[in-house]
């Protein structure tokens, strides 16, 4: 089960249940027990929409990561490491656009070809990244202010990158890149899980569209 939690997290008990064929108590004993043992915790996750109560999701702990198997990441950054001596610096953001390549075309079927307000677009990103597993959610600033002043704010509680953009922060700047063409105005990374933070967040300008 703690494999399952890492590879899906933020992951919902239902979900678990469903994959691993267990009744909803067997769950439940199974993530209490992993989480007295500090190797699942909850984050509550509201849904891009804005509507409803947060849901429960459950992720894999620092504690437990510093313990988990590094070779799945070891061989990631090897590989990297070598497309890099190859190709360059280019050759690493290649990498990195076909990474993010699956949020591009879901985001590109969500809008249809349709004219979208930025706003809409911004909503629509966020549900994009929470369906892909980013534990995307929405934020907005400015309300009753002018304008110019307006902005939403584009969060990520989970990266499935995790561990690589601390050593090729290409991956992240990629990312901030295809926000920008995809919202199709300027946009501003305020944090990162990468270099800290508990969230990466996205600052997007409402006033310019």
């Amino acid at each position: 089960m703690l494999q399952l939690v890492l590879t899906r997290g933020p992951v919902s008990a239902a979900e678990i249940g469903r994959e691993l064929e267990l009744t909803a108590a067997a769950v439940r004993r199974h993530l209490d027990a992993l989480e007295e043992d500090s190797l699942v915790e909850v984050k509550r996750v509201t849904a891009a929409r804005g509507a409803g109560r947060p849901s429960r999701r459950y992720v894999v702990t620092s504690h437990a990561q510093e313990h988990l198997p590094k070779d799945h990441l070891a061989v990631a950054l090897d590989t990297l490491a070598r497309l890099e001596e190859l190709g360059g610096e280019e050759e690493v953001r290649r990498t990195a656009r076909h990474a993010f390549r699956e949020i591009e075309e879901r985001f590109t079927a969500a809008v249809d070809g349709r004219e979208t307000a930025l706003q809409d677009r911004t909503r629509i990103l966020a549900r994009v990244l929470d369906e892909a597993g980013y534990a995307g959610t929405l934020r907005h600033f400015g309300a009753g202010l002018a304008p110019t002043l307006r902005a939403d704010q584009v969060c990520q509680g989970h990266c499935p990158f995790q561990g690589i953009p601390a050593r090729h922060p290409e991956f992240c700047e990629e990312e901030t890149a295809l926000f920008a063409r995809l919202l199709e105005v300027d946009v501003r990374r305020l944090s990162t899980l990468a270099a800290g933070a508990h969230v990466c967040t996205t600052h997007v300008p409402l006033g310019r569209d």
